[in-house]
């Protein structure tokens, strides 16, 4: 009896540690299938990559028409700095951005939705932290939102706040198109 349950527990413990070591392959694997690149000024490709990212996973209301409505958009932003998370075949799965709005340095990330919850987003914000000392963002601060294909928006808020960033409640932004709330991460503070 004793004999067998120690086999039994042998044979649990290995199993666990086999996924484990399973799980910490296919993420080393997978991080090592994409690379995070910088940028000051996005290709044609690239842009119409983010372009579709940006409609793909956005509530529908914040969607752009065309591409040159969404270059007019990114014209429009100084000191635009992009961060491009790109499979190995180029594809782009994830765009972050920094920018200068009002004396502060603002920043936005899109993750398309079959990468998600893997630690792409993560790995792109710590990259953001390395290079700006104060983050500011507009977080949409509800669920209620569509994409385009008709899924739930689901708003990254707690993602952020398990990053680190303090969610400003007192200062929103509240427009037909977006109901969001300011958040905020400083280097001093971490």
């Amino acid at each position: 009896m004793l004999y067998l349950k120690l086999v039994k527990s042998r044979t649990q413990s290995t199993k666990h540690l086999c996924a484990r070591l399973t799980a910490e392959n296919e993420q080393r694997e997978m991080a090592e299938e994409f690379k995070i690149v910088k940028t000051n000024e996005l290709d044609v490709q690239a842009k119409q990559q983010v372009f579709d990212l940006w409609n793909n996973e956005y509530p529908a209301n914040l969607s752009y028409n065309s591409l040159a409505e969404f270059d007019n958009y990114l014209q429009n932003i100084t000191k635009l700095k992009h961060y491009l998370l790109r499979s190995a075949k180029g594809q782009v799965l994830g765009w972050a951005l920094t920018f200068e709005r009002d004396s502060e340095t603002w920043f936005a990330i899109i993750l398309s939705e079959e990468i998600k919850g893997k630690g792409f987003g993560k790995k792109m914000l710590n990259l953001l932290k390395q290079d700006e000392p104060i983050l500011n963002g507009w977080v949409i601060d509800h669920n209620n939102d569509v994409k385009k294909n008709g899924l739930k928006y689901h708003s990254p808020l707690k993602f952020y706040e398990k990053c680190g960033f303090e969610i400003q409640s007192g200062v929103m932004l509240k427009h037909e198109k977006i109901s969001a709330v300011k958040v905020q991460w400083t280097k001093e503070k971490q």
